[in-house]
């Protein structure tokens, strides 16, 4: 191995000098494989798999340029599904369907195949949203409840300065009806409770008027803390999450509830996606290496990050396992943290921070896997401080397939990861984000490629719809931003994932997921709409904070997901028809208002969000609209929203003048909405545009030109520069 400035040369690859240190050092040791060896191995899968992957990108390109052709032939919605559906066929886009099948994967842990509740997602490369993501499994309901507008906030319930008293009695009858609704007793409101205790293995509740109660289900009693006669915790069960009544009569609050009742802790965020895609911004070696360290640090149990609240700075660490007594008295263990998957990069992404023997980048997609992979060595083996599989598996999200045989292609991959590992065959499991027109008409198809090792599908209204609108580009112009939401075509969608899913045998195997949930300080909005992701089928649901987590689990003790899966099961599929559907204006008459309102928010959400990208390497953030509600932004909204102001001006209904003095008109906005960030620089300063205006304008007009719409190319080349220029 020759060192050759800041590249080191092995095996015929020449690695960025930190990525090396880091695998040699850092990763190996916990693998416990030879240098050399390892080396070799690596590059024989990159030269596999570079051009398998390159060759399934040239398809996609093949396939935009027969569906180019179709819809300047026929443009406008489509006419005739049946001619449209046969020309599909005929090209390859649509393939055919295998037989029916049942998936058949193994060493799948409860909360992924039993277990129903909500899921975080987190960029990895900020190490105290990690911690914070890992410990998410268990939230303070009071905390949720008192800290958030679940609880109106105006009035004598609003929050204050100081303790409000008034909310906080509004906060524990919340919580005492929650108890009530999920874990009735025999007689009477946990409300009057005035002490909970543990008689002969059976919870006991004694009222404020002297009597007892029990639990109406007794089986819902499944474990304590400290002493029998006087717990310092109770442990509930239903719809298979916990929930822990914690007790202490010494706290501010116990001390004024008359059973000692501190707090209500649910069990949450049962699963976290920790991303090194869509919510990160990592265009080098150095970034790789830092979501990767913060990896190997989570599979390891020792992640630590310091935090500040309050005034006060202290080191938040991962949480230990949670122990108590079951109703017998013999020790009882429930999970501490979140079970964690990790996100790849799709197939499209190609880095420097490894050449292969030509000089040529190879897919990032594959670095992420060997890597992340080997740093989960010792967690797999059960040598980590603090588990996470405790089945030996590895859960993978992999994103932006585009159909069955990309998803073989990654499956292919997983396989020859676990041999270069040393890995029991099966242990490296894959979620698959239906997320791609291309895999959603072909969801049975692609599942199928991956029967013995799948955990996950989802459904992903932006990026599914980022890639409808480039896909059918040339079909007329797309209806608004606001109006694709109601389309068709996306609740057939919604619907056909869970259909394919439960037809093949992800109930009680595998996740079916839903998207996230946009506005973090609007919990009570999510409170009201958010169960009808869990009413479609459900299994998780994304949201954007441990606090949302603590809050939407709650709609999960409100409905069996499992047997509303048992119900859907019998539905009748509605076909690919409704799918098929493109939703383009054949004669817009939208008036001059409408057309500037529409460019001014989605130029806003483009600038909020590209600004922090480029310029502080944010790749997740929450974005004010024009009118001050915080969105959460990351690529799948950026996607969305440069895609169909790109489609937009390739057919006049917008021009490049007023896009122009759009991106003028908005970048004041945008710059008093991050007034108070220090950080912050402005979009325009002496007239001259900043890296991130630039950026944010190739993004729109230069939309149609990106491989399937995709952000990554612009957004890389312009924060590389940012980065080069304050170095």
């Amino acid at each position: 191995m020759q060192q050759v400035t800041d590249r080191i040369s092995a095996a015929g690859l020449s690695v960025d000098a930190g990525l090396f240190d880091f695998v040699e050092r850092e990763v190996l040791p916990v693998a416990g494989l030879d240098a050399a060896a390892f080396w070799t191995g690596f590059a024989g899968i990159v030269g596999e798999f570079s051009p398998r992957i390159r060759g399934a990108l040239a398809r996609r390109d093949n396939l935009q340029l027969r569906l180019d052709e179709w819809h300047t032939a026929n443009p406008g919605p489509i006419a005739d599904a049946g001619a449209y559906r046969s020309y599909l066929r005929e090209i390859g886009y649509l393939e055919n369907e295998p037989a029916d099948y049942l998936i058949s994967t193994s060493r799948v842990d409860t909360e992924i195949a039993q277990q129903a509740g909500p899921q975080l997602v987190v960029p990895l490369l900020n190490a105290r949203f990690a911690a914070n993501a890992a410990n998410a499994r268990w939230g303070s309901l009071y905390d949720a409840l008192y800290g958030t507008d679940a609880i109106p906030t105006d009035g004598a319930l609003a929050p204050g300065d100081e303790y409000n008293v008034a909310r906080g009695a509004v906060v524990v009858a919340r919580g005492r009806a929650f108890l009530d609704a999920h874990f009735p007793l025999t007689t009477g409101s946990h409300a009057d409770a005035s002490k909970y205790l543990v008689n002969s293995g059976v919870l006991t509740i004694e009222r404020i008027d002297g009597s007892t109660s029990t639990l109406t289900a007794s089986e819902q009693f499944v474990g304590f803390a400290g002493d029998a006669e006087s717990p310092t915790a109770v442990v509930l069960v239903n719809h298979g999450l916990h929930v822990e009544i914690a007790i202490d009569r010494n706290h501010p609050i116990g001390s004024t509830d008359p059973a000692g009742v501190r707090d209500l802790v649910l069990e949450a965020a049962v699963t976290t996606i920790m991303d090194l895609e869509d919510s990160v911004s990592a265009v080098d070696a150095e970034d790789k290496v830092l979501g990767y360290r913060n990896w190997l640090a989570l599979m390891q149990g020792t992640l630590s990050a310091p935090v500040t609240k309050a005034g006060k700075t202290f080191v938040r660490t991962m949480n230990a396992d949670r122990r108590y007594s079951a109703p017998d008295g013999s020790a009882m263990v429930l999970h501490g943290r979140s079970m964690m998957f990790i996100r790849h990069v799709g197939h499209f992404m190609f880095t420097d921070a490894i050449l292969d023997a030509e000089g040529n980048e190879v897919p990032e997609g594959v670095l992420d896997a060997v890597v992340t992979s080997l740093a989960a060595a010792a967690n797999l083996r059960g040598e980590a401080a603090l588990a996470n599989s405790r089945t030996g598996s590895l859960y993978i999200v992999k994103p932006k397939m585009h159909g069955p045989a990309e998803v073989a292609i990654t499956v292919d991959l997983f396989a020859a990861v676990e041999r270069l590992a040393g890995f029991e065959p099966r242990t490296l499991k894959i979620g698959i984000m239906d997320e791609e027109r291309r895999t959603t008409l072909n969801l049975k198809a692609a599942i199928f490629e991956a029967r013995d090792r799948v955990v996950f599908i989802n459904t992903g209204f932006l990026d599914r719809t980022g890639d409808e609108i480039h896909t059918s580009r040339l079909a007329g112009p797309f209806v608004r931003k606001a109006d694709l939401k109601i389309q068709s075509y996306i609740g057939a969608y919604e619907e056909q994932n869970v259909d394919v899913g439960l037809r093949v045998g992800f109930s009680g195997v595998a996740q079916i997921g839903k998207g996230m949930w946009a506005m973090p300080e609007k919990m009570a909005a999510m409170l009201e709409q958010k169960s009808a992701q869990l009413k479609a089928g459900a299994t998780t649901a994304w949201v954007p904070s441990p606090t949302a987590a603590t809050l939407h689990a709650l709609q999960y003790h409100d409905i069996d997901v499992f047997a509303v899966q048992n119900v859907l099961r019998s539905r009748a599929p509605r076909g690919i028809d409704p799918i098929l559907e493109v939703p383009v204006v054949a004669n817009p008459a939208w008036t001059n208002d409408e057309r500037r309102d529409e460019l001014d928010g989605n130029v806003q959400s483009i600038l909020g969000y590209v600004v922090r990208w480029v310029e502080q390497g944010i790749g997740c953030s929450t974005v004010p609209d024009l009118g001050d509600v915080g969105l959460m932004e990351d690529r799948a909204t950026l996607r969305i929203s440069s895609q169909l102001l790109g489609n937009w001006l390739a057919h006049g209904i917008l021009s490049a003048a007023e896009v122009e003095d759009s991106l003028v008109r908005v970048s004041s906005i945008v710059d008093r909405q991050n007034a108070g960030d220090s950080l912050y620089t402005a979009l325009r300063l002496n007239g001259k545009d900043s890296l991130a205006l630039r950026a944010a304008r190739d993004l729109i007009l230069l939309a149609s030109q990106q491989p399937n719409g995709y952000t990554e190319p612009i957004l890389h080349r312009y924060r590389r520069q940012q980065k080069a220029a304050t170095r």
